[in-house]
């Protein structure tokens, strides 16, 4: 989600006039996105991708806190 978001935000700001303009955007900023990624996992030692859909990991977080 982190780059799709990003490459959104930066595509409005850039506001590209081709279809090669957005592939060059949303191939720097995924980059970007995904350096970013792997620089968090190297921090907390956990993966933050997961086979697990958002609902299925809200579930676990509510019957945590209950």
């Amino acid at each position: 989600m982190l780059a799709e978001a990003t490459t959104t935000e930066i595509s409005k700001e850039k506001k590209p006039n081709s279809f090669l303009e957005s592939k060059e955007i949303a191939i720097k900023w995924g980059k970007i996105a995904g350096n970013t990624r792997k620089e968090i996992e190297a921090e907390t030692w956990e993966n933050i991708v997961s086979s697990k859909n958002a609902k299925s990991l809200q579930n676990k977080d509510i019957k945590k806190l209950g």
